[in-house]
């Protein structure tokens, strides 16, 4: 795989990301569909691949380092978004990640009034499909697509310098 396909792959897949970050936020915002924890933290490893292909691609420098860590970035999302499935399909019991906001130590009647009357979401609700898949499943899929490729680009990389 020569260095114009690598970079070519690489800046696909930062696109992928920018439009998947974006997409969250407009479900989030414009569709109005409030996003549990997990579906937050899902987020983390797409801002951390576009920091990461960014600085690779203005530093054009330790290529391998850089695909090492993307290999990592996408397995912890392929592996999160497991786990959420795991807990969306009742295989998995919710656990205090998904009950971050409950960081009040101080337990008066008014604290605990105000929390019940927001609206938390639960990280087992699906509040949102496409095609009738929520999108933890999805981003299962695509996480694993993206760490093969990435995967594989790596492995090509001493074949082809």
């Amino acid at each position: 795989m020569n260095t114009l396909k690598r970079d070519t792959l690489l800046k696909l897949i930062l696109v992928f990301s920018i439009f998947a970050i974006l997409s969250a936020y407009f479900i989030q915002y414009v569709l109005g569909h409030q996003p549990c924890n997990l579906c937050l933290i899902e987020r983390i490893p797409y801002t951390a691949s576009i920091i990461t292909i960014l600085i690779f691609l203005l530093l054009k420098r330790f290529e391998k380092l850089f695909l090492i860590m993307l290999i990592l970035i996408f397995i912890s999302a392929f592996v999160i978004s497991g786990y959420h499935f795991g807990i969306e399909q009742g295989f998995i019991k919710e656990s205090l990640v998904c009950d971050l906001n409950s960081t009040s130590v101080n337990l008066t009647k008014e604290s605990l009034l105000s929390e019940l009357k927001q609206k938390t979401v639960s990280c087992k609700d699906v509040t949102f499909k496409i095609f009738g898949l929520s999108l933890a499943t999805i981003n299962i899929f695509i996480s694993l697509i993206i760490s093969v490729i990435i995967i594989k680009i790596f492995l090509s990389y001493e074949k082809n310098k």
